[in-house]
């Protein structure tokens, strides 16, 4: 059973098809780089079908603040200079550390096109002893700022030498950013889609 406001038993609930309108395909389009009037309808089935996505049916429950965040999160992803590999890396810390589900089976199946592969991903949920070089560097930063809220001096100096101060100031806000969702979507009990990696 579902209220108006989404609310079921025990979750929050993405929008159905038809409650999708000007905002909230406005609102998907700031992540997808395209104007709201072209990005596919709910139901169409389409690859990019608002349907297909469960987080982005909550988020838009409110428009603006899922555009604000989709355009962000948008640039972090698909225009940021740090690394995919060391991106994903970092993601799926945050995502194990804050032990969300939907996530990570998520980023499980994204992992390879980043090139993270199966072999990291067991490793990654053992520590980082099976990690060296910039995997390391960017791994061993991503932990200090999930135990202190924070990253000292010498860790900060440490990760410029290794990825460039651009891509490390990203990796900063590319673990907030993660954060935040695992709060929220761990809040909201977003499941894990179907068939997807069980969280380690």
């Amino acid at each position: 059973m579902m209220n108006q406001n989404g609310v079921g038993q025990d979750r929050l609930h993405p929008l159905a098809a038809e409650q999708w309108g000007e905002e909230e395909y406005a609102a998907f389009g700031a992540l997808l780089g395209m104007p709201g009037e072209k990005v596919p309808r709910a139901g169409s089935g389409h690859t990019h079908d608002p349907m297909k996505f469960d987080v982005i049916g909550l988020l838009v429950r409110h428009p603006d603040l899922a555009r604000a965040f989709l355009a962000f999160n948008g640039f972090l992803i698909q225009r940021g200079e740090l690394p995919s590999r060391l991106r994903e890396l970092a993601i799926m810390r945050v995502i194990h550390r804050h032990r969300s589900a939907y996530e990570w089976g998520q980023h499980v199946r994204m992992a390879s096109e980043n090139g993270v592969f199966a072999e990291d991903i067991d490793k990654l949920a053992q520590g980082n002893a099976g990690f060296k070089g910039s995997d390391r560097v960017v791994l061993e930063f991503t932990d200090e700022l999930l135990a202190n809220g924070h990253a000292q001096w010498d860790a900060w100096q440490r990760l410029v030498e290794t990825v460039g101060e651009r891509q490390a100031m990203e990796l900063i806000f590319v673990v907030g950013s993660y954060v935040l969702a695992a709060m929220a979507f761990e809040t909201w009990r977003l499941p894990a889609s179907p068939g997807a990696a069980q969280l380690p």
